[in-house]
């Protein structure tokens, strides 16, 4: 089945071209484009973690959506700017700029198709910024189209309950959130006999160059880790991941409708 995670009846690819003309309020119909990337994860879990997390965040969200909200999900755009993981074999990545123009054509052929508000639901932390800077092209453009470029972990969860605080800080990539995530999703195809503990190495000491925080430095992730992971996936659990399923799916209903209602500001 083509749709996957996302329910049929919101299933862009699954309308016809006279569905879409004759949608009311094609303004007002909020159109979601889950975006991962297909990357190395560790010994433990597939290339596709954050493709899958992506639709099927976005996926659970729209089965929750109240009928009222309109709204579709396109099909998950597998591939990323993941060329900081391209020394571990089975990654695939875009450049910068192919993403980019992925997302401004794509968008521009909705734009032609009458919608005005377009969601893309990203999971890879490589790529934000490459989303934010295309969203604001797009909307300088097109000043009528509204796009939201967003983070699939950014609405409020429990992680900071879950996790350790050595978690919170440096487990970005196979830890245990993604890795308790993709217990929930894809409990088979999660290895968790090969599940690894490894932190970055090396990281500086002064406290004020960092990783990832206000103050980064450029790295590769063969730079970090040798099995691949950034955190602990040891500590991954199911029960962890339900939870945290849960709080993403209603965080995204919310999402989503706000966006519905969202009204471009004007001065």
């Amino acid at each position: 089945m083509l749709h996957g995670f996302i329910p049929p009846q919101r299933y862009f690819a699954y309308l016809t071209w006279q569905m879409i003309a004759d949608l009311p309020d094609k303004e007002n119909v909020v159109i979601a484009q889950p975006i991962g990337a297909i990357e190395q994860h560790g010994p433990h879990l597939p290339l596709a973690v954050d493709a899958a997390i992506a639709t099927a965040v976005l996926g659970k969200a729209l089965t929750a959506l109240p009928d009222t909200i309109p709204a579709y999900g396109l099909p998950p755009l597998y591939y990323g700017k993941s060329n900081e993981h391209w020394h571990f074999p089975g990654t695939i990545t875009l450049s910068a700029q192919t993403l980019r123009q992925v997302l401004m054509e794509s968008a521009e052929s909705l734009y032609r198709a009458g919608f005005r508000k377009l969601l893309w639901l990203n999971a890879h932390g490589g790529q934000p910024q490459v989303l934010e800077m295309a969203a604001r092209d797009l909307h300088q453009q097109y000043p009528d189209l509204l796009v939201f470029p967003h983070f699939v972990w950014n609405v409020p969860n429990p992680a900071a309950e879950m996790l350790t605080a050595k978690e919170l800080e440096l487990g970005i990539h196979a830890g245990d959130a993604e890795t308790s995530l993709m217990m929930a999703l894809l409990p088979d195809q999660v290895r968790s006999d090969r599940a690894v503990c490894e932190y970055p190495q090396g990281l500086p000491t002064d406290g004020l160059l960092s990783m990832e925080g206000a103050l980064p430095f450029a790295w590769v992730t063969r730079d970090l880790t040798q099995s691949g992971v950034l955190g602990d996936a040891t500590a991954a659990s199911r029960a962890k991941g339900d939870r945290l399923l849960a709080a993403l799916t209603q965080g995204w209903v919310e999402v989503i409708t706000a966006i519905h209602q969202f009204r471009q500001p004007a001065a």
